[in-house]
């Protein structure tokens, strides 16, 4: 499994609760009192003070739906709650990530009976308690696992904790064969209890220290600063889940790649997991507009690598942006360097506020506007990558 993200303390030496580490976050400074907030703090302390009670009798715990807009703190406060259990206990990590596990699981039990039910004990073997950032359904496959693997994770006594952008009934909205998702809605609600952090505080453009990360222009001392060549007509080959992808340079911890070299074509979220676990430092450059009206196109299926030919079943009209599919692949790319603490440094001649104002995904991307102003800060350029 992939590593955890969060502190490891064994259970006889229980740290500080969730209420008492949020306490200790505004005395320091370090965040601003906020009232929606602290009623997370509330269900999160009661959901720990149930997971840690020596009572064996007790039933199954009832996990914790967080959802809201982007920046009113829901993956700050799912870290406060990870960083106060004891070890093994939880097991932290991006959704997406999580599926691309789930998936690899499914192959390996590829020809056994009920390998969704494998998948889950594996689970429930190991830890008692999923924690979920950015719970965002998208992808038909996912959508389809979803309902029976969470009916048998609950059957097992694990607890679920998700942070979403919307709420459990918007999940997977307007998806193909949405009816057969609705399990997995109908399990979310049943064994968490749901909380919308509504406060009006956008925490993350709070008075950070920035540093600029998104430049107009190539600076030269930047790939000087990474140890990577100037750019040239040469291209560096680098192999990544068996396929090469050209670069434009190259060493042991930094890469330097053009938007279309990574962003356009057969590019998915996996090689965006792999890349985020191999370098430190990015360099992403020749981003274009990227906004477009949308307008129909027929699209098969409902992930980011999915062909856009009609198909004789399952294929529908959406309205896509003109570069939509490349946009679905940049917020993906922002999504998994954050969650590895992955420096990335853009450069486009559109301001980052210009770069997508119109097309399907307005909603999705005001998430990577957000996110990407948190990676300019000095707070999060001095946290270590997370490989």
């Amino acid at each position: 499994m992939p590593k955890f993200f969060f502190e490891k303390k064994p259970l006889n030496q229980l740290p500080s609760s969730p209420a008492k580490r949020y306490n200790q976050a505004i005395e320091a400074g370090q965040i601003d009192f906020d009232g929606a907030q602290q009623q997370a703090v509330n269900e999160l302390e009661r959901l720990f003070n149930q997971l840690t009670s020596t009572d064996i009798r007790q039933a199954p715990c009832q996990g914790l739906y967080l959802w809201g807009e982007v920046g009113r703190g829901k993956t700050f406060l799912m870290d406060l709650f990870c960083q106060a259990l004891p070890e093994g206990m939880a097991w932290r990590m991006h959704f997406h990530r999580f599926m691309a596990w789930v998936h690899q699981r499914l192959q390996h039990y590829c020809g056994r009976k009920n390998p969704l039910k494998l998948v889950a004990s594996d689970i429930a073997k190991k830890h008692r308690l999923l924690c979920f950032d950015e719970l965002f359904v998208k992808d038909i496959g996912d959508a389809m696992l979803l309902g029976p693997l969470f009916e048998n994770l609950f059957q097992r006594g694990v607890t679920l904790v998700a942070t979403s952008n919307i709420p459990v009934h918007e999940l997977y909205r307007n998806g193909l064969q949405r009816e057969r998702f609705l399990s997995a809605i109908k399990a979310i609600k049943a064994h968490t209890n749901s909380l919308h952090l509504n406060g009006q505080q956008d925490h993350r453009q709070r008075n950070l220290q920035t540093v600029p990360i998104y430049f107009s222009e190539l600076p030269k001392s930047l790939l000087q600063k990474l140890g990577l060549p100037q750019p040239a007509e040469t291209h560096y080959p680098i192999e990544v889940l068996g396929r090469t992808i050209a670069t434009k340079g190259v060493n042991d911890c930094s890469l330097h790649c053009s938007f279309n070299q990574l962003c356009e074509g057969n590019r998915s979220h996996l090689d965006y997991i792999h890349l985020a676990q191999r370098y430190r430092d990015v360099v992403l450059t020749d981003i274009p507009p990227l906004s477009g009206k949308s307008y129909e196109r027929i699209k098969a299926r409902g992930t980011e690598e999915a062909t856009l030919t009609a198909t004789t079943t399952g294929a529908r009209e959406v309205l896509l942006g003109r570069n939509d599919d490349a946009v679905r692949r940049f917020i993906s790319l922002v999504d998994e360097f954050y969650e590895r603490k992955v420096n990335l440094y853009l450069v486009s001649q559109t301001p980052l506020e210009h770069l997508y104002t119109e097309g399907s995904l307005i909603f999705e991307f005001q998430r990577t506007q957000s996110r990407l102003t948190e990676m300019a800060s000095r707070e999060y350029l001095e946290l270590a990558h997370m490989p």
